[in-house]
């Protein structure tokens, strides 16, 4: 019998903290940049994909950098859905990921389950956690949704067996999507069903891949003989699998060096699977309707980088782990283009694989490959994986049934949309309900014409950036506070100088001056004039003080002068870095972050010796970003000494 049920799960945990405060104006990083010559040498579809709708902000999504690493024993809302055969632990609180499959008969996890939750800088908003199975939507990286609750229900699966389903309206490409998790009863395979809308009435881009995460020392075994490898020096090249260039074994993730994508060029008309075999044979596979082309593994290395980066993602002492991947296009470079008023869906299934270890673990890939294929073929054959998409878009998402039980509770941005827009989206309910307080200005804004400004003692409310709602913002009463928003979604849009415009009249009549001051020195920061955006940054934080109250006061203080001393700095100022740094509250200066921008204020001080003491006193920056390399550039300016492995935190070769 299938059931789903409400479960507490204790962890050691990091509170996830407040958001950051300030809007997210800059622009992302070129981690998956490739240049032109690049990208002239790429399969014509690649390239196209690859230029498809890059994001010029994380705008409207906030910044998650309120954790830290301290991890006390913490409670988590779990659902549990599970049959005689799989037990499946999900998080709708954190992104509605599946901490844990255990299959039943064997006692076996296939997944890799983390045990501690302890975010860490990599998603494309900052907070994210490694370990079992993600759903990751939007664009290039790991979901906003990462650390945000989703919607949660059950609902009748095509074999009247409760079925869970998972929501959301995604914010930076503006779209819906949900996640239907169906375990048939007697079934060894978990079934996930996944639809992606787009309700609109413009063409979107469209991203999606689920991460797997599985032990490191599995073989990784997909039905393909070239991969396109993308590696920390930013390239994309077609290489030979498995076999790496100085011949080593890619499809064992422990004998990689160096951290590294690999992404399978699987044949046209073949099935689509990739899986995770342990030394006996056995372990995870992975497989879909065609519709979910891609498929990639990830390793971290077994270099010292990679080996930090999974200790401080975990705890002490535990296994590495690898991720194996599927997505819809080939490479995660790419985004699909979804027309107007149309959707994408597909069937994933996830389940243990028993093949002979002989031939599966062999030197022979072809055999290895066709030995773990045969092994799906008998545990799930691919005419049933067609077929259980099949029933469930006719039984489940076609006649889009309404929620049995509600289980959790999203965000209200959905609830918002559909209110301003009328959207219909049946199955997947966004209800007034579910509106708070981020989202009750903009609902007075929808009713009124007017976009009530924060209260007294407040930070700036949320922004909101689609078209409609500029539309709307340009048409409200020009007051500071709707200037500000309006001008957050210019730049959004990419008008930059009306943008700037904008701040600027808003700058003209504010009592609250330091939001469009800030976002004006961001402005200066980004457009290349590094002493004007300094000046402009350190503006800001002299106009902060009494401005915001209570504890929302220490979070935009430290969030504001984190950015305004990395600007002073740029600009050659170390006295007015030393001086915005010391005017923060103790307690934030002992924090890693700004343990570190000490340490860059002496040495631009010339005071190396105290700047060496910093790091030989010991501090962690819970946000350190992936592949950042501050903290060894940092200390190779301080002394020829080997790095700590404490800091050893380089990815590249």
């Amino acid at each position: 019998m299938t059931t789903v049920r409400r479960a507490v799960l204790t962890l050691p945990a990091a509170p996830l903290g407040p958001d950051n405060p300030l809007p997210a104006l800059r622009t992302p990083g070129p981690a998956h940049a490739l240049g032109p010559a690049e990208l002239a040498a790429l399969p014509r579809e690649m390239a196209r994909g690859i230029g498809r709708a890059p994001l010029r902000s994380l705008l409207p999504a906030p910044v998650r950098d309120g954790y830290g690493r301290d991890r006390p024993e913490r409670a988590l809302d779990a659902l549990v859905l599970e049959n005689d055969r799989l037990r499946v632990t999900v998080l709708p609180g954190l992104g509605g990921r599946v901490h844990s499959l255990h299959h039943k008969p064997s006692g076996r996890e296939l997944v890799y389950r983390n045990p501690v939750f302890q975010p860490a800088a990599f998603a494309l908003n900052g907070a994210w956690f490694s370990g079992g199975i993600e759903w990751n939507t939007g664009a290039t990286g790991h979901t906003t949704l990462s650390c945000a609750p989703l919607h949660a229900a059950t609902v009748p699966a095509p074999d009247g067996t409760p079925m869970l389903r998972l929501w959301e309206w995604e914010r930076l490409r503006d779209l819906p999507f949900q996640v239907d998790l169906w375990l048939p009863e007697g079934s060894d395979f978990l079934l996930v069903g996944v639809r992606v809308r787009n309700p609109h009435e413009r063409p979107a881009p469209v991203y999606w891949w689920s991460n797997t995460a599985v032990p490191e020392l599995r073989r990784i075994l997909a039905p393909a003989d070239t991969a396109w490898h993308h590696g920390h020096d930013r390239g994309l090249r077609r290489v030979p699998v498995p076999a790496g260039e100085d011949g080593t074994d890619r499809s064992r993730p422990g004998h990689s060096t160096h951290a590294g994508d690999w992404f399978y060029d699987l044949p046209d008309g073949g099935r689509r699977w990739i899986a995770a075999l342990d030394e006996d044979g056995t372990g995870l596979v992975q497989t879909s309707t065609d519709g979910l082309r891609g498929r990639k593994l990830f390793v971290w290395g077994t270099g010292p980088g990679g080996r930090r980066w999974q200790e401080w993602l975990t705890a002490p002492g535990t296994e590495g782990y690898a991720e194996i991947q599927a997505g819809l296009a080939r490479t995660q470079l790419e985004h699909l283009e979804l027309a107007p008023g149309s959707e994408l869906s597909w069937l994933e299934a996830y389940g243990p694989l028993v093949a002979d270890p002989a031939t599966a673990l062999g030197a022979d890939w072809a055999a290895a490959r066709a030995e773990a294929e045969r092994a799906l073929d008998l545990a799930l054959p691919r005419t049933a994986v067609d077929a259980a998409h099949t029933a469930w878009r006719e039984g489940a998402a076609d006649t889009d049934p309404a929620p049995d039980a509600v289980l959790a509770a999203g965000s209200g941005w959905g609830a918002l949309e559909v209110l301003r827009a009328g959207h219909a989206l049946p199955g997947t309910p966004f209800p007034e309900a579910t509106l708070g307080p981020e989202q009750e200005p903009w609902r007075e804004l929808l009713r009124t014409g007017v976009l009530p400004p924060p209260a007294k003692g407040d930070p700036p409310l949320p922004p909101q950036v689609g078209p409609a709602w500029r539309d709307m913002l340009e048409t409200a009463p020009a007051d500071p506070s709707t200037e500000y928003h309006l001008g957050i979604a210019q730049w959004h849009a990419g008008d930059r100088a009306q943008a700037v415009r904008s701040w600027e009249r808003g700058l003209a009549g504010a009592v609250v001056r330091w939001p469009l001051l800030y976002c004006l020195a961001v402005a200066d920061r980004e457009e290349g004039h590094p002493e004007r955006a300094a000046h402009r940054f350190a503006e800001a934080c002299g106009e902060l003080d009494g401005t915001v109250d209570g504890p929302a006061a220490v979070t935009v203080a430290a969030a504001l002068t984190r950015e305004a001393v990395d600007a002073q700095l740029a600009a050659a100022r170390p006295e007015r870095a030393r001086a915005l740094w010391r005017a923060l509250p103790e307690e934030v200066r002992a924090r890693g972050a700004f343990r570190l921008l000490e340490a860059r204020i002496l040495l631009a001080e010339r005071r190396p010796d105290e700047a060496r003491a910093v790091f030989d006193e010991g501090f962690e920056v819970p946000d350190l970003r992936e592949g950042a390399e501050i903290l060894g550039d940092l200390w190779s300016r301080l002394t020829d000494e080997p790095l700590p492995a404490a800091y050893a935190f380089r990815m590249r070769p």
